[in-house]
């Protein structure tokens, strides 16, 4: 059992370190075209992850509430998303936007894009972690393959992540070795997260409803804050529209298919 654990908290970690590796096969600048589709793309998987593997699942495991049965996921959600938006403000990142906003601090502009593809990855790792301890402590909701399918999804959303960090970086001149290593290390808070969450999960058992709906929160709270501005702003946004489309319905048909 913890051998299929160790792969599932592992496998989104490949994500990001395969996106990362693009660097290696880039000439010029990423484009702007591509950025949108990436983010999109990302954005979507999220978004699909966050409902099909984390909500709908709290959701049926607090049924026996009847009517209210909405409450744990709701304030589960709502303080997942008070979480982040208070680890945004009190950590100096560059949003994905690269706005001179996230040149305020004084520390370098490539520490600050590490923290900020690292604060995604917290509450991806997160929710990873929920999930297989939802599996590895005997919820009926969460089967193995329904916890694969979620680590599947993130890794496909990390993907471009991954990328994210290298390819901007090298395009300013730094080496590409460099800029693989910055963008492998920006994911390595996934499976230490993830493997954490578990730990701490079998403590907290009777509420997990409100630990899957905290990820899902946060995860949102990225989506909505930084991923859907950095696709809508400027040329190309429908690029990002369709890409969005398709990383949820990519997103969804892993987790109803395996789920």
């Amino acid at each position: 059992m913890w051998i299929k654990v160790a792969h599932g908290i592992l496998i989104p970690f490949l994500g990001t370190s395969l996106g990362a590796a693009c660097v290696f096969f880039m000439r010029g600048k990423m484009s702007e075209r591509l950025s949108k589709a990436l983010t999109g793309f990302a954005s979507g998987i999220m978004v699909s992850a966050s409902f099909f593997s984390l909500i709908a699942p709290a959701l049926e495991q607090s049924s026996d509430k009847g009517k209210l049965a909405f409450v744990p996921a709701t304030i589960g959600f709502l303080v997942g998303m008070l979480f982040l938006l208070v680890l945004d403000v009190i950590i100096p990142h560059i949003h994905m936007d690269n706005s001179e906003e996230g040149l305020k601090s004084g520390l370098k502009r490539t520490t600050k894009l590490v923290l900020a593809v690292t604060l995604h990855n917290l509450p991806e790792g997160m929710a990873v972690g929920i999930v297989y301890a939802g599996w590895v402590y005997g919820d009926d909701s969460i089967s193995m393959t329904s916890a694969l399918a979620l680590a599947i999804g993130i890794a496909l959303q990390n993907f471009p992540e991954g990328a994210i960090v290298s390819m901007p970086l090298c395009a300013e001149g730094m080496s590409k070795p460099k800029t693989f290593l910055l963008g492998v290390l920006s994911g390595v808070v996934e499976p230490v997260g993830a493997l954490l969450t578990i730990l701490a999960a079998g403590f907290f058992l009777p509420i997990l409803p409100y630990l899957l709906c905290f990820a899902a929160g946060a995860m949102f709270y990225v989506v909505v804050e930084e991923l859907i501005p950095e696709m809508k702003e400027g040329k190309h946004s429908n690029v990002g529209t369709v890409m969005f489309a398709v990383g949820f319905a990519l997103m969804m048909a892993l987790d109803v298919g395996l789920g």
